[in-house]
């Protein structure tokens, strides 16, 4: 499906955006300049007439990605969360994706229920609401449990989206293709890589078990925390196309008004979101990819609930101590040492000279620091380092995308609580603490006994492994001969077509 004909749907996402008045918008949000206004309005306008007409009563940017379909708004639900990057008239425009857009009917909803859960529908609740929040993806009622009279949230998947979401992720796959063949400098950036992460993130949500228990494993590791719920699992009312969970009462978190009339001091709320967000990655390796406002709820006294888990992000323990020491040095300005994590872990080229990539990073760094407390950003820093580290030649890291990209949509909802926060003062803590624990003696000491233990489980292997290694290095095996054989395929086909083309000048003459 990832052939040329996927060019017609690229074409209609331009088209969609001149046609709902996207386009205009989208240019006015990132402050184009005169010639690319005039060079995109030019190369789009003829195929106008291909564009989704979309819902006419919505917002130009809203109108296009919902015509567009669920892909196109994932990437809407993301700058939603940035007004500092599309402007606020535009971030109030998209919040709307996250989970006001049109529900799908009652009559497929109830259908789904009982063909997924085997039972009939008014065995399972005495009640069951109309859609409270429905998303790209899936839609979620509140119901009463006919065994308990609990009230619960139903989510349930829309009809046929598997489908339609496959119809643009293909043609993302032939976009990034096209990107690597017509400019073969991105091929450092991995396109393919980027968007084959980006379809088994999202896949993951299109099973509603996986969902499930990425929900109860973020719930045992964060019983603990502070200020921060997360509901429980009804396994026995969960399935494919189906999730049902304890409701948990609470106010929208990007809903600043409702928030103060509640007395919640939002300030707080900031702080406790992006020190959730680091303990959750570096602590625990395992964090929340989706944390925008339309799943995240504050209750009544004051905790912050998390819901949606279908983008769950898990980083392994030697990566965090990179990520962590990175944004440590940046803390601490020790440039060279973020430099010198960079070469440890691979991600510059050992060629490359250490010291002039670390004159880089101060570049980077030091008019971010030098700017107002409000303005310093982790997502820009990213984007400077991002610019920096291309020109020494480090390759995407497709572990650290969706690290990376929750960490700018956090950033983003932080922001919108308190503008004036300053996020490296409020991170400081938290990665210091976990630079104690895990680079610290007692880390050492835990490696040790990991290593120990792994040791122990192989040792009775180990003289075996030992013993074959040195046999195929005193005995090497005969070179492959595959060479010899393709060689001589590849005479036969070259004769082949010379023989054909003799055919065809006889047969012509």
């Amino acid at each position: 499906m990832r052939g040329p004909h996927n060019i017609i749907r690229l074409i209609r996402t331009g088209a969609t955006l001149e046609r709902t008045g996207a386009m205009k918008v989208v240019l006015d949000a990132f402050d184009a300049g005169p010639v690319l206004r005039i060079t995109v309005r030019t190369l789009v306008w003829p195929f106008r007439w291909l564009g989704y007409k979309g819902d006419v009563t919505s917002p130009p940017a809203v109108r296009a990605l919902t015509a567009l379909g669920p892909a196109y708004i994932k990437f809407g639900q993301v700058l939603s969360t940035r007004p500092d990057v599309v402007g606020d008239e535009l971030a109030v425009q998209l919040r709307v994706l996250q989970d006001k857009l049109p529900p799908f009917s009652m009559r497929d909803a109830k259908a789904t229920l009982q063909r997924e859960l085997g039972q009939s529908f008014d065995q399972l609740f005495t009640s069951f609401s109309e859609p409270v929040a429905a998303a790209s993806l899936a839609q979620v009622h509140r119901a009463t449990l006919a065994e308990s009279g609990e009230d619960v949230a139903v989510k349930i998947l829309r009809p046929g989206i598997e489908k339609a979401f496959r119809k643009d992720i293909d043609a993302f796959y032939f976009a990034a293709r096209a990107i690597e063949f017509l400019s073969p400098a991105s091929r450092r950036l991995r396109p393919m890589d980027v968007i084959t992460h980006f379809e088994g993130v999202v896949m993951g949500e299109l099973d509603l078990r996986l969902e499930s228990a990425a929900a109860a494993e973020f719930a045992a590791n964060t019983a603990d925390d502070t200020g921060f719920a997360v509901p429980q699992i009804r396994w026995h009312l969960s399935g494919r196309r189906v999730m049902t969970l304890d409701w948990a009462e609470g106010t929208n978190i990007g809903l600043n008004d409702a928030l103060d009339a509640a007395g919640h001091d939002r300030r707080v709320l900031a702080a406790r979101v992006l020190e959730l967000f680091l303990n959750h990655a570096l602590r625990d390796g395992y964090f929340h990819g989706d944390m925008h406002q339309g799943n995240l709820k504050v209750s009544a006294n004051g905790d912050i609930i998390a819901y949606d888990f279908g983008i769950m992000g898990r980083i392994d323990e030697y990566t965090r101590r990179v990520y962590a020491e990175i944004l440590f040095g940046f803390i601490r300005k020790d440039y060279q040492r973020v430099a010198e994590v960079h070469f440890e872990a691979g991600y510059v080229p050992a060629d490359r000279d250490v010291d002039e990539f670390a004159r880089a990073l101060r570049a980077v760094g030091e008019p971010i620091f030098g700017m107002d407390a409000s303005r310093i950003s982790m997502a820009r820093l990213l984007s400077y380092l991002f610019e920096v580290t291309e020109r020494f030649g480090m390759e995407t890291r497709t572990e650290l995308i969706l690290l990376q990209r929750t960490m700018v949509v956090v950033e983003g909802v932080a922001r919108s609580l308190d503008p004036h926060m300053n996020i490296w003062q409020v991170a400081k803590p938290v990665v210091e603490n976990y630079i104690k624990e895990s680079i610290g003696p007692k880390a050492l000491l835990r490696d040790l006994v990991k290593t120990a233990q792994v040791l122990a489980r192989f040792g009775p292997q180990l003289p075996r492994i030992a013993e074959d290694a040195l046999i195929r290095q005193n005995n090497p095996p005969p070179p492959p001969k595959p060479q010899r054989r393709i060689a001589r395929l590849s005479w036969m086909a070259l004769g082949g077509v010379i023989v054909g083309l003799a055919w065809v000048l006889t047969a012509l003459a």
